[in-house]
């Protein structure tokens, strides 16, 4: 690193594992998971985000590529990779030979010095309206699992892709979730996929969209983890006190109504912007260190959602960095738990880490460290997952909307 004449100070306090604090005063380890994203121009070179990852104590990083300046700089930590392919590949990905290839260069190479676990092949593809690119995610998930299973990798890695929870058509009470019926055709060989190989369903979820698209009406304690009398399904009886369990149990009840009770499911995103525009409502600081902050306690005490109490809590948090580079509204820049110096956007228990100075290349998803004068493997790197408010995830606001409204008018006869 000195030779780059990049220089990184890291005191022995910021070395120590992120610890949260719960009400008893007990101190835990949090098995978080944080999405790694690059779009950006500032940000850190991989081998300097090392240090930084093994101070908050993560364990878990999701790609929205297959970077391999960050897959190497990574061997040997034991952190735990779901890399991407991005939707632009996933007519490549039909032809068994180009998956073959890119399992070969990406995936393989860095095994198993670097902890890959999950290949996510698209991002929320069946929203997107775009009926051949939701043909071609099934074939692309099963050449890619093909290959794997070719190269004898198939009990290490598994294959999955990630959906906006705009693909349900009810979820309130959460024990009414059903998926949308016009995606049953997709689904169900899906699922069946899943059930298959024992690879978890992907869940993006924003209770912050909830909030954002009817503040006046969505309560902000149930949508922060915060007290509140919360609500009670009137068909299961459950009560929740949060707007995010509720939405994964949504998907839950949505999975057994098909017949694939067994399924997994994990939540590949989910965070709270630290700034927005002026029409962006509770984009602060606060907000996003109350989301952030009483999430990762849920995950370190083990609470499961009120349907799976004994499930733990499989989440990514949205994300590692400011990203200065994505566009959109303000928000879509400030989900990151960091600023790209190393220092944290909030105070949720951890410090960061000074960076005294920092190589950065301008490329997107390119960024840190000395530039890469080698081309990237084919396939390696995507232009960047989708805007959080992307078409897709904007239908998805609009369906929190709806969702949101069920909520308060059962909250308030609960509740009175």
């Amino acid at each position: 690193m000195e030779g780059r004449g990049f220089l990184l100070h890291i005191s022995s306090l910021l070395l120590l594992p992120f610890v949260v604090s719960d009400s008893s005063n007990i101190e835990s380890v949090a098995p978080i998971g944080i999405n790694y994203g690059q779009i950006a121009n500032n940000l850190p070179s991989p081998d300097n985000v090392v240090p930084l990852v093994k101070s908050i104590g993560a364990t878990r990083l999701k790609l929205y590529d297959a970077d391999p300046r960050v897959l190497k700089a990574f061997s040997n930590t034991g952190v735990e990779f779901i890399v991407s392919l991005g939707n632009e590949y996933l007519s490549k990905m039909r032809d068994p030979k180009q998956a073959l290839s890119w399992v070969k260069i990406n995936v393989q190479p860095y095994l198993p010095s670097t902890k890959i676990t999950s290949i996510a092949v698209g991002n929320e593809v069946l929203t997107f309206n775009d009926t051949s690119l939701s043909a071609n995610l099934l074939p692309a998930m099963q050449n890619v699992y093909s290959a794997l299973c070719s190269l004898n990798l198939q009990d290490r890695v598994v294959v999955t892709t990630a959906h906006s929870l705009a693909i349900l058509q009810t979820s309130y009470p959460p024990s009414s979730g059903k998926f949308r019926s016009d995606l049953a055709g997709c689904l169900t060989p899906l699922l069946n996929f899943h059930l298959k190989t024992g690879s978890p369903f992907l869940i993006n979820a924003y209770p912050y969209f909830a909030y954002k698209a009817d503040p006046k009406q969505v309560p902000l304690e149930f949508v922060l983890f915060q007290p509140n009398p919360g609500i009670v399904d009137p068909v299961s009886n459950l009560h929740y006190d949060n707007m995010l369990f509720a939405q994964i149990d949504a998907v839950h009840y949505a999975l057994e109504s098909l017949g694939f009770k067994n399924v997994c499911v994990q939540i590949s995103e989910t965070g709270w912007p630290s700034k927005g525009d002026a029409d962006e409502a509770g984009a602060t600081p606060e907000n996003a260190k109350k989301y952030n902050g009483n999430l990762i306690k849920l995950i370190c005490g083990n609470k499961g959602t009120p349907m799976r109490p004994n499930t733990d809590l499989n989440i990514y948090v949205f994300a590692l960095f400011n990203e200065n580079m994505k566009p959109g509204p303000t928000s879509e820049r400030n989900y990151g738990l960091f600023k790209p110096d190393g220092s944290p956007s909030y105070y949720i228990g951890f410090n960061g880490t000074s960076f005294a100075s920092t190589n950065t290349t301008s490329g997107v998803g390119n960024s840190g460290g000395t530039p890469n004068t080698s081309s990237s493997p084919p396939g390696s790197s995507s232009t960047g997952y989708l805007s959080i408010t992307s078409d897709a995830v904007v239908s998805c606001a609009n369906f929190f909307c709806v969702y949101s409204i069920s909520i308060i008018h059962n909250y308030f006869i609960i509740n009175g």
